[in-house]
């Protein structure tokens, strides 16, 4: 195994990581920005309001996005099972 095919799955392994992340991340962004705008406009400053919507979101962008996730991983996970034998050499 060489130094490049190492840095090749390790790109591989980040950027993968990065994609999946991103519905996640993007939306716990915006339903907290949209929180925050919401209780700065009615002066309401209660911290736990914006726990429930960002769970809710994040269980809806989960459902969503979980066909699109497992396909991505399991084409990753397929690639590296199929490529240990030139890995080896």
């Amino acid at each position: 195994m060489t130094d490049a095919t190492i840095l090749t799955l390790a790109k591989q392994s980040i950027t993968l990581c990065i994609l999946i992340s991103a519905p996640f991340l993007l939306t716990a962004l915006i339903v907290g920005l949209v929180i925050s705008i919401l209780q700065a406009v009615t002066q309401i400053q209660e911290m736990t309001l914006t726990f429930v919507p960002k769970i809710l979101a994040m269980i809806l962008v989960f459902i969503l996005t979980l066909p699109w996730m497992l396909k991505k991983l399991t084409t990753f996970t397929e690639h590296l099972i199929l490529n240990i034998p030139s890995y080896i050499k």
